[in-house]
């Protein structure tokens, strides 16, 4: 299977396979086997369209696209937050995923197969203090990854938003004195290991999860129970997005 795995020169990327030449590099002897490191910023499509044709040319093509690379965006109540770095935020976590997947469905259209990896968090489902710009993107990749699913399962196309818990990364650490909820979770040993997620990308790259797709899965939870409910999800629209309305 080709896999495109974005963000792999650390954290949870390097578990599952940065922009950084020499932390790609590692990243790829590390992985061992047939590895391609390449340097590309994924919110610039002239960049993401050479990343992937370069994937494809010397490994074949993609089967399996993982959109992890991501930032954590500026810390701090909104009014006070840099309006260029709260946008950013939002150009490599949701304009980055958006790029890629348009790159890589055409590919997997002809095929009538693929899957489709969203990175999201659990800072998507709620208000997050102090983190607005993250929180808010990684909302898009849960919302982002149903339509997507929706359009593409008559193409044979699966996709996902994953849910990695608080890992111990290099941006986590830079937010965690801004953040009191992450702070906690790390005092507390709460934290879940960037394995974890490498597990479960591997669950549903095996096709195990296809009957959940539109979903969001945590690593934390039991995979092989959700598919075996995986009709009963779907009817009562569990793991997705939704508004509670008021039932007066």
């Amino acid at each position: 299977m080709v896999a495109l795995i974005t963000g792999g020169g650390r954290g949870i990327g390097r578990a599952i396979v940065s922009r950084s030449p020499a932390e790609l590099a590692a990243t790829a002897k590390e992985a061992g086997g047939k590895t391609l490191a390449i340097t590309a910023d994924v919110s610039n499509a002239s960049e993401v369209k050479g990343m992937v044709q370069r994937t494809e040319s010397e490994l074949g093509p993609i089967e399996l696209l993982v959109n992890n690379a991501g930032i954590a965006g500026p810390m701090g109540p909104f009014w006070e937050t840099d309006t260029g770095e709260w946008w950013r935020c939002e150009e490599v976590n949701v304009r980055g995923p958006m790029l890629c997947s348009h790159a890589v469905v055409p590919g997997m259209m002809r095929r009538n197969a693929g899957r489709i990896l969203n990175l999201s968090s659990g800072a998507g489902v709620r208000a997050v203090p102090n983190m607005g710009a993250y929180a808010l993107s990684k909302a898009a990749m849960m919302r982002f990854s149903e339509q997507l699913a929706l359009e593409l399962a008559p193409h044979g196309i699966q996709v996902f938003a994953i849910r990695p818990g608080v890992v111990r990364t290099r941006m986590v650490e830079a937010v965690r004195g801004h953040v009191p909820v992450v702070q906690n979770f790390l005092d507390e040993g709460r934290d879940v290991p960037p394995e974890a997620t490498a597990d479960l990308v591997e669950y549903i790259a095996s096709g195990k999860a296809d009957a959940l797709s539109g979903c969001v899965l945590s690593v934390e939870e039991n995979w092989d129970e959700m598919v075996r409910r995986s009709e009963e999800i779907r009817r009562d629209q569990m793991c997705v997005l939704r508004l509670k309305e008021f039932p007066g």
